[in-house]
C-alpha cells in the first residue's frame, strides 16, 4: 500500500519568460529516511519521471546540502535538496533559431527555400536544434500556428537544394493535395558511378530495409515509387542525371539508383562499398533543382531553379578531367 508523502518545498512551475523551469527546494521528511536520492525524489516530485530525475542528479542538477550527490546516495531526512529541472530536448525542438536561411521566393502565402546540404528540416532524434523548422519560425513568427511550420515536404540533411513552405493552413492543405496528385515538379541533378547509357524510369515499391531498419529499400509491400531520368552527361566512371520524382518516398532517388546500379556519388549509406578515392564528395551528390506548382492563392504556375552548389560543380569537373 503506497502512503502520501508530503514534503517542506517551495518552487514554481516556470520563470517568468514561461520558458525555462525554476528550481524545486525541497526538505526531506522523516517518511524518506532510508531511502535512494532517486527513489525519494520520484516521490517527492511526482510530477517527473524517474528516468529524469536520475538524468538530473548525473547531469548535477541537483545538491544536496552543498553536495552534488549520486542518485543511489542514502538520505537521512531533514536534508535541504534543491533540484534544477530541465527542458528535455524534445520540449525544446520547436523553438525559433537565428539561422541563414537562403530565400529563392516569398509571398504572404508561400516562402521557396534553396537548402544548403547539412541542414536538418525537422526536429528528430539526435536533432533537436538547429533545423530548418527553427530557422522558419525566427524567420516568418506566423508559422508556430501552422502544423510543422508549413512544411509539406523534406529532403535529406545531406541533399540540397529547393524545399516549399506553406504560410497558412490553407495554403499548406492545398500544396499536400496538389502532391497527392503528383502535380507539383521535382527535378533533380545527381551524379552516379558509372556510366548510365540510356534515359528511363524505374518503378519499385520502396519500404523500410528488413535487414537494416534505419535504411529503405525496393521491397515487396512498399509504398508505390517512382523516378524518372534522363542522362545529361556521360563521363568515364560516372554519370550526371536529371531525376524526376512522381512520388516522393523516402530516400526514393537514392534507392532507385542503388537499384539501377548506379548509386549516387558519395552516398554512405546506398553507395558502394568500397567507392573510390578521389575525387570526394562529403556528402551524396543530390540537389533538388527545379520545382514547378500551382500557387495556392492566385491558381498561378510558377517555376524555380536553383543553381548546382559548388561542392557538385567541383566534382563533376573532376570526373571530366580524368
Amino acid at each position: 500500500m503506497q502512503t502520501s508523502i508530503r514534503a517542506d518545498f517551495s518552487s514554481e512551475n516556470y520563470t517568468e519568460n514561461g520558458d525555462i523551469p525554476a528550481a524545486h527546494h525541497l526538505t526531506v521528511p522523516a517518511e524518506c529516511a532510508g531511502l535512494r536520492l532517486d527513489q525519494a525524489l520520484a516521490q517527492l516530485l511526482p510530477q517527473y519521471s524517474r528516468a529524469r530525475l536520475t538524468t538530473w542528479i548525473r547531469e548535477g542538477r541537483v545538491t544536496v546540502g552543498d553536495k552534488t550527490p549520486a542518485p543511489r546516495d542514502k538520505l537521512h531526512g531533514g536534508e535541504r535538496i534543491t533540484v534544477q529541472p530541465a527542458l528535455s530536448p524534445e520540449e525544446t525542438a520547436f523553438r525559433p533559431e537565428t539561422i541563414p536561411l537562403q530565400v529563392v521566393y516569398e509571398d504572404n502565402t508561400l516562402i521557396v527555400i534553396n537548402k544548403p546540404a547539412g541542414l536538418v528540416v525537422h526536429p528528430g532524434s539526435g536533432n533537436w536544434q538547429g533545423t530548418l523548422l527553427n530557422a522558419l519560425l525566427a524567420h516568418a513568427p506566423q508559422l508556430a500556428t501552422v502544423p510543422r511550420a508549413g512544411i509539406v515536404h523534406r529532403l535529406d540533411k545531406d541533399t540540397s537544394g529547393l524545399l516549399v513552405i506553406a504560410k497558412t493552413l490553407i495554403a499548406q492543405t492545398d500544396l499536400v493535395r496538389q502532391l497527392q496528385a503528383r502535380t507539383v515538379t521535382r527535378e533533380y541533378r545527381a551524379v552516379t558511378h558509372g556510366k548510365v547509357t540510356r534515359d528511363g524510369k524505374i518503378e519499385g515499391a520502396i519500404g523500410r530495409d528488413p535487414r537494416s531498419r534505419t535504411r529503405m529499400a525496393v521491397v515487396r509491400g512498399g509504398k508505390p515509387a517512382v523516378t524518372h531520368y534522363k542522362v545529361l552527361e556521360k563521363l568515364a566512371r560516372a554519370s550526371v542525371l536529371a531525376c524526376r520524382l512522381e512520388t516522393g518516398r523516402t530516400h526514393q532517388i537514392r534507392v532507385h539508383l542503388q537499384k539501377l546500379g548506379h548509386p549516387i556519388w558519395g552516398d554512405p549509406v546506398y553507395g558502394p562499398r568500397n567507392p573510390p578515392v578521389t575525387p570526394q564528395l562529403p556528402r551524396q551528390a543530390l540537389h533538388a533543382e527545379k520545382l514547378a506548382l500551382t500557387h495556392p492563392q492566385s491558381g498561378e504556375t510558377l517555376h524555380w531553379q536553383a543553381p548546382l552548389p559548388d561542392d557538385m560543380q567541383q566534382l563533376i569537373a573532376a570526373l571530366r578531367e580524368e
